[in-house]
């Protein structure tokens, strides 16, 4: 990959930048961008984000593409056929059928909110992928106030926000995208995260483009986000549909098959799994529980390396996270809300 002639994107000063990614107060405008069906962790967030109607408004979820097959040859022992190995179209379908589900459960309407993503992932560094979620958010993006921001959580690789923003530049002043992926900014590694690597042009164009951006680590930052099985016995199972449908996946991971896990003889006494996605609900929700600070926008190498370049503009990167304080209010929320 070389670098592209970008769209003519809006440029804005500092003062801007800082002003826009000040922590989020009021009640928040929100569209999730979720690849729902490629492990549990979705569920989770997109349950809860639902769930807290008080501090937020949800106009919106897509579904977003994903496929594991450019890892088929990091889990030798898996099943050819296993679900994840799925193309990206059929992984996005797969996606919006859980989205529903997530609806269904919680007994709220979804005709009008969930809408399909991308079939594919982009096919060039400026050639967006058009889809009912792309023009949805250009088309909600362009309707907010100037002065307040729709907030883009993005759980998965953004084909979806990017095809958004090369479809309308504009839409920058709009919003801000709150996304979490690989390592922190300063970190040497080579970024091998999910959400980054499936879609690189689009995680590319994301940086470049200047969006307001909050950047949320998954390593080792979101990671922290671990649940146990005995959580999710004490006070998730047994306490709403939804709570049931949550523990279902707990115990029946779609990714135990890659890693060779048969829960009918695996011992889970000492289980857990970390529900990543859950750290983009809880910065919008609750910024004190994720705490961050302003850094400049490092360049995405085509090597998935961080590349430090202080003349980028701000984005907002988070440092820690407050782990029982949010899996404690996920607890709360998901009681009353689901019965």
């Amino acid at each position: 990959m070389t670098a592209p002639d970008l769209p003519a994107f809006p440029t804005h000063d500092d003062a801007w930048y800082q002003s826009r990614l000040a922590l989020p107060r009021g009640k928040r405008r929100v569209v999730i961008d979720t690849d729902c069906a490629n492990e549990i962790d979705d569920q989770f967030a997109l349950a809860w984000a639902l769930c807290l109607t008080e501090s937020m408004v949800v106009e919106a979820v897509y579904a977003e593409p994903f496929s594991f097959a450019h890892r088929r040859d990091a889990y030798p022992h898996a099943p050819r056929d296993a679900a994840p190995f799925n193309p990206p179209d059929v992984g996005m379908a797969r996606s919006h059928d859980e989205i529903i589900q997530v609806y269904r459960l919680l007994g709220l309407p979804w005709q009008g909110r969930v809408f399909a993503g991308s079939a594919s992932y982009l096919s060039g560094p400026t050639i967006p992928v058009h889809s009912d979620a792309a023009h949805h958010l250009v088309g909600t993006a362009r309707a907010c106030p100037p002065d307040e921001p729709l907030y883009v959580l993005a759980l998965g690789c953004v084909t979806n926000i990017a095809s958004a923003l090369l479809l309308a530049p504009d839409i920058i002043d709009r919003i801000v995208v709150v996304w979490t992926s690989g390592f922190p900014s300063h970190a040497p590694h080579a970024n091998h995260s999910f959400n980054l690597e499936q879609d690189l042009w689009a995680s590319q164009l994301l940086l470049n483009s200047g969006v307001p951006l909050v950047y949320l680590p998954g390593y080792h930052v979101g990671a922290q986000l671990r649940l146990s099985l005995a959580e999710m016995e004490r006070y998730v199972n047994g306490h709403s549909a939804i709570g049931n449908y949550l523990y279902q996946l707990f115990t029946h991971n779609p990714l135990w098959p890659l890693l060779g896990i048969d829960p009918k003889t695996a011992n889970l006494k000492a289980h857990s799994w970390v529900i990543w996605d859950i750290i983009c609900v809880a910065w919008l929700y609750k910024p004190d529980w994720v705490p961050s600070e302003l850094v400049r926008t490092p360049r995405l190498s085509d090597d998935k390396r961080w590349l430090p370049d202080h003349s980028r503009p701000w984005m907002r990167e988070a440092f820690g996270v407050n782990r029982d304080a949010i899996l404690g209010d996920f607890f709360d929320s998901i009681k009353p809300a689901c019965r």
